[in-house]
């Protein structure tokens, strides 16, 4: 790889992946993303820097990491251990959290190189060709790390591995253009086609989403939709009815996917000492699931629904 490409800042490699693609797969996930779902269920995705998590059951009140830590950011509380965010914001040691051997803190997020990554994906190389998996990028947004996962995709065709891109979509047309040939499978998400309650409940509108959707598309790339179900947020049948109309105006989609909302990301906001904005939403019933993929099918689009948490 080229000298001046920077490491990579990765804060998940998950092996054995089957949501994130066809077949056995390992998903990659890139740190950092532009938006800021109220579901999101990688919050440690979302900052672009490393950071640490704090686990507050498994601390034993050794007080090391307040020894270590030379900014002064770490603290034991009789609540449990705890952690000046602001203050953290500007470590580059985290310390803390590798003196830290009950694993009360920990970093997510690490610098790594496009050789580092491939090192820790092909260990599965039979799993992949024997399932017709490969590997997937993730986050966060993989797209804000533009550049490195251009290069990472790359190396990945070079080396004859399937790939798959899970993206929200919005960065500029160029960063995708750049990589678009050496992805294999779009994941692209869809999440409201209303432009003001995308922008309330994510952070951006969703103009550049729908229009790099469109690019893709009009370009012939394999895509499957991702429409993550949220009750209160987006299940009404008037969004639903806008993304199936969307769906049914791409030309040869690869379907689409129904993810149910769940709560298994709400513990990793305390974590982050972030507040988690939807606590008394739940999951979508059965009944409403189906209700919707019926209104894909009569749309003539393919869908595939996951199953209420």
């Amino acid at each position: 790889m080229g000298s001046s490409l920077k490491p990579g800042i990765v804060f998940d490699i998950r092996r054995y992946a089957i949501h994130d693609g066809p077949g056995i797969r390992t998903t990659v996930f890139l740190k950092g993303c532009a938006l800021s779902c109220w579901w999101c269920h990688n919050p440690e995705g979302q900052s672009p820097r490393p950071e640490v998590i704090v686990r507050d059951g498994r601390c034993v009140r050794c007080g090391a990491c307040v020894e270590a830590c030379e900014l002064g950011a770490a603290a034991l509380t009789a609540a449990g251990p705890d952690a000046d965010r602001a203050v953290c914001r500007d470590c580059e040691s985290h310390a803390c959290a590798d003196v830290c051997y009950a694993e009360a803190r920990e970093v997510a997020g690490r610098s790594m190189t496009v050789d580092q990554v491939m090192a820790t994906v092909t260990r599965d190389l039979p799993f992949y060709e024997n399932s017709g998996g490969g590997v997937t990028l993730s986050g966060g947004e993989p797209l804000l790390q533009a550049r490195f996962a251009a290069a990472l995709l790359a190396a990945l065709k070079a080396a004859g591995i399937h790939t798959a891109l899970d993206t929200c979509g919005h960065a500029p047309w160029d960063a995708l253009d750049a990589l678009r040939r050496d992805v294999d499978l779009f994941l692209y998400d869809v999440k409201l086609m209303d432009e003001e309650l995308h922008r309330r409940f994510t952070g951006v509108g969703n103009g550049r989403i729908l229009a790099n959707l469109r690019n893709l598309s009009e370009r012939g790339h394999r895509i499957l939709l991702r429409v993550p179900i949220i009750p209160g947020v987006n299940d009404d049948d008037a969004n639903i009815a806008a993304v199936a109309a969307l769906a049914a105006g791409l030309p040869d989609l690869a379907g689409v996917d129904l993810l149910p909302y769940h709560r298994m990301g709400a513990e990793k906001y305390v974590r982050l000492d972030r507040a988690y904005r939807l606590l008394p939403t739940d999951a979508p019933s059965r009944e409403r699931l189906d209700a919707m993929a019926a209104m894909f099918a009569s749309a003539g689009v393919t869908v595939n629904r996951g199953t209420a948490e």
